[in-house]
């Protein structure tokens, strides 16, 4: 019973325990269900908060990035702007530039008709002049003729009258022989000599004094013709030298290539030397590496194999990629630029001297003269200034404008033989009157050209203009460098010219050539005869010898007496 009431108490305990607890946990469950409304309203608040800040975010965010986008589209549109300004500036630019050449050739072209106009009618009126030349010389014939047979008569007359007077004269004549054989016979029993004698001695005091008053008068001449004409001269030359400067340069043989370090003189040499082989096989000019630092020297006789192979080697080593596949195909490429160089330089030479109709060999031939230098003087700046030095010259002496051009013409194209590239046995001024004729140039210009260095006899008056324009460009101060070895052989010719003359004893060049001295001795030379030493000397000099500038000979005649008082 007691354990059936523990048992109820014990259901009963547990039951009211369980109604408790579950009240208990209604109420924590009640607490948790408002807690967690309450996290879930805040969540839900947070929640907002952060999509509203986000949603601002993701708005200025956008802002940003549209003024970016208009910042971006306003800078590609400034852009745009500046390459159509520059597009266009460009383009007309070049539409400038070509209205400027074809107005050029157009105006070229005018001019070539208005000659070509103004030759037709020049020819035209020296036809009509000579119909009507030809007019008046058939009435003079006519005249001339009805002239002729009334003269026929009369000198029908004059040939009888003639005839009988010829009679009369040869019997006088047989009167006179007679008179004068016994006359010469008195002559020579008074004089003692014989008719053959007399002419002989005659003859021969005839001719001394012939020879004296002959030298005097030459010699007056001369000194009066240089009093005038080389006074005139010398004003002309020294006009056109004052008008025209150039300035001097001598090249060498050598030209210096500048590396960024000794590195590559290895690559330039190459794996057994294969590269610099082909190199110098491509080029033609021999490349020497030493222990120079940070340089290589190309070494070559023709300047233009030389700046072939010195562009070559820029490129090569700009571009880091050197073995002999390479450097063949650059030295091709290197070649085709420096021919179309050396038209361009050409053109731009006829253009600035203002050359027309010159064909495009010779203009290459030219712009062939940049790389070519003589006596150290640059072949194309000797014939520019010679150009214009022949252009000054023409206009001193007052021959016209076409003359004058000519003479430019002519004066850049007097060493044109020099660049030929054919090998002939003929001189450069030979082998430049060929070029010049082939190619199609005035016959007075290719006479220039051949005549001045004298190997052709000169036919016009361009000929001296273009020899003395060629002297005064080479015989400048600094202009040229001579050999030491011609310069001590002129001066060795000059004294053996004076000493191969009678009663000479000493000859002394001075001046650098300038100035010989000619001691004679004074018992077997006089006055007179060293004033003919002088002379002559000058005129075989002259003659015979080639020089820059004048030789001044002077002849000394003294007369020493030494005596010793003891």
């Amino acid at each position: 019973m007691e354990i059936a009431i523990g048992v109820v108490a014990l259901i009963i305990g547990a039951a009211v325990g369980f109604f408790i607890g579950r009240s208990m946990v209604a109420q924590e469950d009640q607490k948790i269900k408002e807690e967690a409304s309450k996290q879930a309203d805040q969540m839900i608040e947070d929640a907002r908060r952060a999509a509203s800040r986000k949603e601002e975010e993701a708005e200025s965010k956008a802002k940003r990035m549209v003024k970016d986008a208009e910042q971006k589209n306003e800078s590609i549109k400034r852009q745009k702007i500046l390459e159509a300004k520059e597009k266009y500036l460009r383009f007309k630019t070049e539409f400038e530039s070509d209205t400027a050449k074809r107005n050029q050739r157009i105006k070229e072209n005018e001019l070539r008709v208005k000659e070509s106009q103004s030759k037709l009618k020049q020819e035209r009126q020296e036809v009509i002049s000579e119909q009507k030349g030809l007019k008046s010389k058939y009435d003079e014939i006519l005249k001339a003729r009805g002239d002729l047979e009334q003269k026929k008569s009369e000198i029908k007359s004059i040939r009888e009258n003639l005839s009988q007077q010829l009679q009369i004269v040869a019997k006088r004549k047989d009167t006179l022989e007679k008179a004068n054989e016994e006359h010469i016979r008195a002559l020579e029993k008074v004089a003692k000599l014989s008719e053959q004698e007399a002419k002989e001695e005659l003859l021969k005091a005839v001719k001394d004094k012939a020879d004296t008053d002959a030298m005097v008068i030459i010699k007056n001449t001369i000194e009066e013709a240089k009093a005038t004409a080389n006074k005139e001269a010398k004003k002309i030359v020294i006009q056109s030298i004052q008008r025209m400067c150039a300035e001097y340069t001598i090249e060498n043989t050598v030209s210096v290539f500048n590396l960024e370090s000794d590195d590559l003189k290895g690559q330039i040499i190459g794996r057994e030397g294969r590269n610099i082989r082909a190199l110098e096989a491509a080029t033609g000019a021999e490349i020497v590496v030493d222990d120079t630092p940070e340089a290589i020297v190309i070494s070559s006789f023709d300047p233009v194999r030389r700046e072939v192979c010195r562009l070559a080697l820029q490129r090569l080593v700009s571009d880091g990629r050197i073995h002999p596949a390479r450097i063949e195909e650059v030295v091709a490429k290197t070649k085709k630029q420096l021919e179309e160089q050396i038209m361009e330089i050409g053109q731009r030479t006829v253009i600035e001297l203002n050359i027309h109709g010159l064909k495009p060999q010779l203009i290459r031939m030219v712009g062939r003269m940049r790389y070519r230098s003589s006596y150290g003087q640059n072949l194309l700046k000797h014939s520019i200034e010679t150009a214009h030095l022949c252009a000054l010259m023409a206009a001193e002496l007052g021959l016209s404008p076409k003359q004058a051009k000519m003479a430019k013409r002519a004066g850049l194209l007097h060493d044109i033989g020099k660049v030929a590239e054919e090998e002939t046995e003929l001189s450069h001024a030979i082998l430049g009157m060929k070029l010049c004729e082939k190619h199609g140039e005035h016959p007075a210009i290719c006479n220039a050209v051949g005549a001045h260095h004298d190997e052709v006899e000169m036919t016009n008056i361009l000929s001296p203009i273009i020899q003395a324009g060629d002297a005064i460009s080479g015989a400048r101060p600094g202009a040229r460098r001579e050999i030491l070895e011609s310069y001590l052989t002129r001066i060795r010719e000059l004294e053996q010219l004076a000493l191969g003359y009678e009663g000479v004893q000493k000859a002394y060049a001075m001046q650098a050539g300038r100035e010989l001295r000619v001691i004679v001795e004074s018992d077997k030379v006089t006055d007179a005869q060293a004033e003919t030493i002088s002379f002559k000397l000058s005129e075989q000099i002259q003659d015979e010898m080639q020089y820059p500038g004048q030789i001044k000979v002077t002849v000394i005649r003294e007369k020493r007496a030494t005596s010793f008082a003891r």
